[in-house]
């Protein structure tokens, strides 16, 4: 995978074959992992995923994250096998539980997350393989975990967790909860620019849409952000420290200090202002930290 892959979800906008030449300069430029989303709205993740890797010769294609809600567990785990067979050691699975007003809007009632994740997973390792060929390589999978519960559960029914939108100190709480041996892969979101109040207004444009989410405002209240800091698209400290704004000496500073509080590997959502355009001027800077 690398220390440092990337992820993004503006391939959406892109027809296929322009995702294909995307998808290679992203390998050529050596990053060894790219993570993508799942919404309502985008790409399915599993067909997507497949395209990824079908583009590509090396690189490993992981979903950040797949939604338990858009599938049932036998067909996550039969869609699973397949590109883990068909793409051995290229695959990685992350799963994760959403948020309630975009269950609610796929018709589900979110409830129980945390057991509903657990009974998808146990659902997952029940599902019987039938007459598929046996797999080479593990399949492995990864949790959307943020807060204590979820991480136990990606420590002991999984592979290990990709939490989105957290701090370095989210990384050290998340390496003591999983223990060792465990893949530990945390987002950080990044924008690429000199202009410090510029880089801001496009990190509260992305983080005032998140701020609207529960399970993201309870993730940042555990490390001593309040409500006075979610106004406003949110305040210069908790900007600051969920985003980098700056360049590419400051995202190489954080992606230290996540690696010195116990990630395995780090993955970068530069954000440049445009939702459905790939930021390929900014992925090749950010190239020089791979």
């Amino acid at each position: 995978m690398g220390r440092v892959g990337l992820w993004t979800n503006q391939l959406n906008g892109l027809g296929a074959a322009e995702q294909r030449d995307v998808l290679q300069e992203v390998e050529g430029l050596g990053f060894g992992t790219l993570w993508s989303g799942e919404s309502a709205t985008g790409r399915e993740a599993f067909t997507h995923s497949a395209l990824a890797l079908a583009a590509t010769e090396r690189l490993v294609v992981a979903t950040g994250v797949a939604s338990i809600w858009a599938r049932d567990a036998s067909a996550t785990a039969s869609a699973q096998r397949v590109l883990a067979e068909t793409f051995p050691g290229r695959f990685l699975l992350g799963l994760g539980v959403s948020h309630g007003a975009l269950v609610g809007a796929r018709g589900h009632t979110y409830d129980k997350p945390l057991t509903a994740m657990r009974e998808h997973l146990r659902a997952m390792d029940a599902h019987p393989t039938g007459d598929l060929p046996p797999l080479t390589v593990p399949a492995p999978r990864v949790l959307g975990a943020l807060g204590p519960a979820m991480l136990e559960l990606a420590r002991d029914l999984a592979d290990g967790a990709h939490p989105f939108l957290v701090p370095p100190e989210h990384t050290a709480l998340a390496r003591d909860l999983l223990g060792p041996g465990k893949l530990l892969a945390p987002h950080q979101a990044v924008v690429l620019h000199d202009e410090v109040e510029v880089a801001r207004a496009i990190a509260r444009t992305d983080l005032k849409g998140r701020l609207r989410l529960p399970n993201y405002r309870r993730s940042l209240a555990r490390f001593g952000f309040t409500e006075g800091d979610f106004g406003g698209g949110g305040s210069d400290a908790l900007v600051e420290r969920m985003y980098v704004c700056g360049d590419e000496a400051a995202v190489a500073a954080r992606v230290a200090e996540h690696l010195e509080a116990g990630a395995d590997h780090v993955a970068l959502h530069l954000l440049d202002g445009q939702r459905a355009v790939p930021p390929l001027a900014g992925w090749r800077r950010l190239a020089a930290l791979v």
